[in-house]
């Protein structure tokens, strides 16, 4: 009993994906929350909740690590979306450049912020208005950004995916009740084994973010949606509980945020 809460299942190959949520589905995974880089992403994520409805929920927006939308196709991708709110969706994955601002800064190169945090804003603002859950890419100080935006525009239900960053922004995370997603390198990155042993478990969810490969003990091989029940074993032991008990917990916490099931 799992649930993927963040996974681009567009980014798989064409001919992988039936075969991989089907495999999926009899491993035991309940749900899986499918993540849109961009527009392209739309009608793959589209088809496939239709096909799985109650497994694939797709969340519809633009990933922050690459060149933000221009203002007209930002417009035309905020309306799309309005244009489906009596359908089940998310909003993501959306939020902030971290690691392409840092890989700037580091060589010296200007990098304008600026339009990365307009667009984020309207996807916030879209988040409130259809009242919509909200995956954020928004890691280290770029959390307290995006927790700033969160907040101006009261949004009631924000996800943190693989998050990374300051005992500050976690509780100010916890505070809003909003959520935190666990990831396969909970079995051998110390930081994450951190996170997940002191968050709440009520706000804690597995993810993989795949197909985003891991080390450890899933060196080389594929990442696939039931990796979360490894995730949820190991928060499991991390936190001194019965494996069942946990994964039905962990699982439960991501139905109710994002509505599966």
């Amino acid at each position: 009993m799992a649930v993927d809460a963040h996974i681009h299942l567009d980014q798989y190959p064409d001919d992988r994906r039936l075969p991989l949520v089907g495999r999926a589905a009899s491993a035991g995974v309940e749900g899986m929350v499918a993540v849109s880089m961009g527009f392209p992403s739309f009608a793959v994520l589209g088809e496939l909740a239709s096909r799985y409805p109650g497994l694939i929920l797709p969340a519809y927006g633009h990933h922050p690590e690459q060149p933000p939308l221009k203002a007209e196709e930002l417009d035309r991708m905020l309306a799309w979306i309005r244009e489906r709110k009596h359908e089940p969706f998310a909003i993501g994955e959306v939020g902030l450049p971290y690691y392409m601002r840092t890989e700037a800064e580091a060589s010296g190169e200007p990098f304008d912020e600026a339009p990365y945090l307009a667009q984020l804003e309207a996807f916030v603002k879209l988040a409130a208005e259809l009242d919509r859950p909200i995956a954020l890419h928004a890691v280290y100080e770029d959390a307290d950004k995006a927790l700033d935006l969160l907040e101006r525009y009261r949004v009631r239900r924000a996800h943190f995916h693989w998050f990374k960053g300051s005992e500050a922004a976690v509780r100010r995370i916890a505070a809003n009740r909003y959520m935190i997603s666990i990831t396969p390198d909970v079995l051998y990155e110390p930081e994450i084994r951190e996170l997940a042993a002191n968050v709440p478990l009520e706000l804690l969810m597995t993810e993989t973010d795949g197909p985003w490969p891991f080390e450890g003990p899933f060196s080389g091989r594929e990442t696939v949606p039931e990796m979360v029940l490894a995730v949820a074993r190991e928060i499991a032991s991390i936190r001194g509980l019965g494996e069942k008990d946990t994964a039905e917990r962990l699982a439960a916490n991501a139905k109710r945020f994002y509505g599966i099931g």
